[in-house]
């Protein structure tokens, strides 16, 4: 009763002295809501849409190859994998985004195919791959190894047994985290502005810091954070689902 009652006062007071008109003016100005749906929203949807995708699948296979070489019997494999996953895990991800995105003034020549896209893909995924191979490590790690020497007792070979038995039934055990890691990255997507883009490349983020600069007005800001609850929201929902699934075994 006692933390109903500090709520209730704590809404209270809120009402009482929030300057609410100066609040929808400020946040939720009608016109800039209906002008930042309009011009320009789905455009800014659509490329965070796909500079997330690109980098899911680029992380996906790397983190794959990195989770086999920290299971891997040659110790080197195994020592290079943990360099990586560790730099790259500890490292923030504006600091790789620059990096990537001064690649080519660091080496004369080299350039990054389907630019921007392709800047962010890389240094988007390159992070997430860090963090996805430890997850399907201990994917991988959780199936029985009585599976696997049930599969070699059969005649599979190790990668036969890798690709047909353990990957097939980590691949559960996966999805839920692999998906929780999907969301990071739509939301680290915020950091493209790094590499320098044009109007028609802007992601959810620069289109509403850019469109509220110019109207001089925070509503297109809140306008681009809700299109990131369009995304991540039903992602966030099937998560909850498949760990209710997996935990009744239904």
């Amino acid at each position: 009763m006692a933390q109903y009652a500090i709520l209730a006062i704590v809404l209270a007071l809120a009402a009482e002295f929030a300057k609410w008109r100066e609040i929808g003016r400020t946040f939720f100005e009608p016109r800039l809501i209906e002008f930042t749906i309009l011009h320009g929203l789905a455009n800014a949807l659509l490329n965070t849409a796909l500079y997330t995708a690109g980098a899911f699948v680029l992380g996906l296979v790397l983190g794959l190859v990195l989770a086999l070489m920290r299971l891997s019997p040659v110790a080197p494999y195994r020592w290079l994998a943990t360099v990586y996953i560790e730099f790259f895990r500890g490292l923030p991800s504006l600091v790789v985004f620059i990096a990537f995105s001064l690649l080519p003034l660091a080496f004369s020549g080299l350039t990054i195919p389907w630019s921007p896209y392709g800047t962010v893909w890389v240094a988007l995924g390159v992070v997430g791959s860090a963090y996805m191979a430890e997850t399907m490590r201990a994917g991988i790690q959780a199936v029985p190894k009585g599976q696997v020497e049930a599969a070699r007792s059969l005649g599979m070979s190790s990668a036969q047994a890798m690709r047909k038995i353990v990957l097939m039934q980590a691949l559960r055990l996966m999805v839920p985290p692999l998906t929780n890691e999907l969301i990071m990255l739509i939301k680290d997507s915020s950091l493209v502005f790094v590499v320098g883009l044009s109007a028609g490349q802007f992601d959810l983020t620069e289109f509403g810091r850019s469109t509220a600069n110019t109207n001089v007005n925070i509503t297109p800001l809140v306008v681009a954070g809700l299109g990131y609850l369009l995304i991540t929201l039903p992602l966030s929902m099937l998560v909850r689902r498949m760990e209710v699934s997996r935990v009744t075994g239904a």
